[in-house]
């Protein structure tokens, strides 16, 4: 691995998709900025309903539409790698989408896809999600790299399945786009995060949404960067904006040399 600047965007996404594509941009080309060679969207960045079935009329087929097009084409603007978030893509079943990550690299062109395997569903205090209701499982785990590096991927509830990681190893750098309830998010997300991070001695870059949504629901927030070792280097607790650090190779190398935990895995 080499080193390199990655940024997380962190966003409050609304219900108009125009609105939240003119935010994404405008935060992608901060972090671009300052110095960011790849930036990860969150989870829903294009749309947050006020209700989970408001993104079905705005699922795009794979290679086409506003959000594709509009990541794409900041991919190219900012000269960056875009790993976008989630966007809701044709499922091919009725009344379901797929939430999926999309890959672009500097030139604009799509280099990689990931389709939400694990679907989130709660309920208590008050709250219920149920993914599953509106949204097609992947049926894929993630084979992603950029620049010359490995990368894993999961979309927010795959965290919480550390087996879906070692399923991806060996990789240098974990992407996490979310949009974690404020409920499970100030009880496990950093934890679950940083637990990521130590286990699979990588850098973990975690883009979530945090705040109050105009469909009301209250997301976590708290994007952020982790080291290999479990430090955090940097964070943004609530509202929109960009965190932004360096992924040192150097640092990497440091952490597995003097414990090298992955080389002695015999499961």
């Amino acid at each position: 691995m080499h080193t390199l600047t990655a940024a997380a965007v962190q966003m409050v996404s609304g219900t108009h998709p125009e609105t939240n594509i003119d935010t994404m941009r405008r935060l992608v080309r901060q972090a671009a900025e300052r110095g960011a060679d790849w930036v990860l969207l969150p989870e829903y960045w294009p749309l947050m309903g006020a209700r989970d079935t408001d993104k079905l009329a705005f699922a795009e087929p794979l290679g086409a539409g506003a959000f594709q097009t509009a990541m794409s084409e900041i991919a190219r603007e900012c000269n960056i790698v875009l790993f976008g978030g989630t966007v809701p893509l044709q499922s091919g079943e009725a009344g379901k989408v797929l939430n999926t990550l999309l890959v672009y690299g500097r030139d604009g062109a799509p280099i990689g896809a990931y389709d939400k395997m694990h679907l989130f569903g709660y309920s208590g205090l008050g709250e219920r999600y149920a993914e599953a209701d509106t949204i097609a499982a992947g049926a894929a785990v993630p084979r992603l790299s950029a620049d010359g590096i490995n990368v894993a991927a999961g979309v927010c509830y795959d965290v919480r399945f550390p087996e879906f990681f070692r399923a991806q190893q060996p990789f240098e750098v974990l992407l996490l786009p979310a949009a974690f309830t404020h409920t499970t998010g100030q009880a496990h997300w950093t934890l679950l995060l940083r637990a990521r991070a130590v286990e699979n001695q990588c850098y973990v870059v975690a883009a979530a949404q945090g705040g109050l949504h105009e469909s009301g629901r209250r997301t976590f927030g708290h994007s952020m960067i982790i080291d290999p070792w479990g430090e955090v280097i940097d964070e943004l607790p609530e509202g929109e904006g960009v965190v932004i650090a360096p992924l040192d190779a150097a640092r990497l190398a440091s952490v597995r040399t003097r414990l090298p935990a992955l080389a002695h895995r015999l499961l």
